[in-house]
């Protein structure tokens, strides 16, 4: 996972930034679901009893508090977790897995949503685990999807869920998908099994390669990211999914890669390029745009003069022109997000991005940071979005 800063700071300045943290992003134990047409979107939640305004104890206590916390945000909607479509969960140190697992299934006792689960900085001192969720509609059908051709994973979780159109996938890693058990070899071999089982999936779903609209990408060793990016790159031939790399533990060390992707099945899907903006030379596109949903790649704050080292707030507020210009080109805007994910390399930013986010685009939408590297070695941000198409 990324490497703290904390340990080189001073007693002094740690102090300094956890109080101007607690200030600036005023955590809630009671999150606030997003709402489309079909999907309700709940923020990266952390472990807080809305009473207190404490963080619960121990990671059982709070990802138990979690999961009452988003219990809570569902039922506002009319919803439940039986709707639950797709979960990202973010532990602070990948060593809580087994016990955040033993609380989290209790849950979903039957036919469980899609997961991911990686070890990344959280935005909050003592904070053990984050979660944010997607939830279809109680009117949007929703239907697990079992491939004959994977074994079924033996973890609380499910390879797929099809809910209408949008197939949400599972974090895929390099698993035998007839033992499920890890296929070992370098990350050209991992990726490669990876798509493997994805296109399986996919195709239980009745979809392929071309359906994905948007993957996120979580390495161990960034290093590897060329070698992954030329592997990566075979599987589209033309507009390739909108995407987000990111370095985060993976729960076994046996794996470099893991890939979680939402697919959109419609005849009207097209790649989104902002006007005057020069097309990404990587396998990625800066959005897609399929069945009335823009799903945007992760934005840096690169402008006409590169990319402003150092400074955060230069950095944020030109990702998000950036990302403007590319919701402009699909016909739409900041009021038509619903959901935004941030990744800061330096935990330490997130009030700064926070406030930004606040003052630029508002707190409407379902919003998750997390302290992850990236790829890029001198971008201190990395914003996607989900939001609807079309003014």
């Amino acid at each position: 996972m990324p490497e703290p800063l904390r340990s080189s700071l001073s007693a002094s300045l740690l102090i300094a930034f956890f109080a101007t943290l607690l200030v600036v992003a005023k955590p809630s134990g009671s999150p606030r679901a997003a709402v489309d047409d079909d999907f309700l979107y709940i923020p990266g939640t952390l472990g807080i009893d809305p009473v207190s305004g404490q963080l619960a104890e121990g990671v059982e206590g709070q990802v138990r508090q979690v999961m009452e916390n988003i219990v809570a945000a569902l039922r506002k909607q009319g919803s439940d977790l039986s709707h639950v479509t797709s979960v990202n969960i973010f532990l602070s140190e990948t060593r809580h897995f087994p016990e955040m697992n033993e609380v989290y299934q209790a849950y979903f006792p039957t036919d469980p949503p899609a997961r991911a689960t990686v070890g990344v900085d959280l935005p909050l001192p003592g904070a053990l685990v984050q979660i944010a969720m997607v939830a279809a509609r109680p009117n949007v059908k929703r239907r697990v999807i079992k491939p004959a051709a994977l074994k079924s994973p033996e973890l609380p979780y499910s390879w797929g869920i099809l809910a209408g159109e949008t197939l949400f996938l599972a974090g895929v890693t390099s698993r035998d998908p007839e033992t499920f058990e890890p296929v070992a070899g370098d990350i050209a071999k991992q990726t490669r099994r990876v798509f493997g089982n994805m296109g399986t999936v996919l195709e239980a779903a009745n979809m392929d390669y071309g359906d994905l609209a948007s993957c996120t990408v979580f390495m161990n060793d960034p290093r590897e990211f060329s070698t992954m990016n030329d592997t990566y790159r075979a599987y589209f031939s033309s507009d390739p999914p909108a995407r987000a790399t990111v370095r985060a533990g993976l729960m076994n060390p046996a794996f470099g890669v893991e890939i979680q992707c939402i697919a959109q099945r419609g005849t009207d899907r097209s790649a989104v390029v902002a006007k005057d903006a020069t097309p990404p030379g990587g396998p990625f596109s800066p959005a897609i745009k399929v069945s009335n949903r823009v799903f945007t790649a992760g934005a840096i704050g690169s402008g006409p003069g590169g990319l402003a080292k150092g400074d955060i707030e230069e950095q944020t507020r030109q990702t998000l022109a950036n990302l403007r210009a590319t919701l402009a080109a699909a016909q739409t805007d900041f009021n038509s997000v619903n959901a935004v994910y941030v990744f800061v390399p330096h935990i330490l930013h997130a009030p700064s991005v926070n406030q930004l986010l606040d003052e630029l685009i508002g707190t409407r939408p379902s919003r998750t940071l997390i302290g992850a590297e990236l790829v890029s070695p001198d971008a201190l941000v990395e914003i996607a979005m989900v939001a609807r198409g079309g003014l």
